[in-house]
């Protein structure tokens, strides 16, 4: 399960800054006028991605807790 939420975390950050990348080139192409709004797909992804390490940490630390009050 660790290996597939480590994949989640960085998928959520690579969906991120590609979409920034995108969203970015698109706007001086053809115009931010059209573009703009398209910035919350990558604000999205990034709170997705803070989120998800936010709670991996703290699952690492209530595992660490119970592993250390079994005894």
């Amino acid at each position: 399960m660790s290996k597939y939420n480590t994949f989640m975390l960085y998928l959520w950050l690579v969906v991120s800054i590609g979409s920034v990348l995108v969203v970015t080139i698109m706007g001086i192409l053809e115009g931010f006028e059209r573009w703009y709004s398209y910035y919350v797909i990558s604000l999205l992804s990034f709170f997705m991605y803070i989120v998800r390490r936010w709670m991996m940490r703290r699952m690492a630390k209530h595992l660490e807790y119970l592993k250390n009050n079994s005894n």
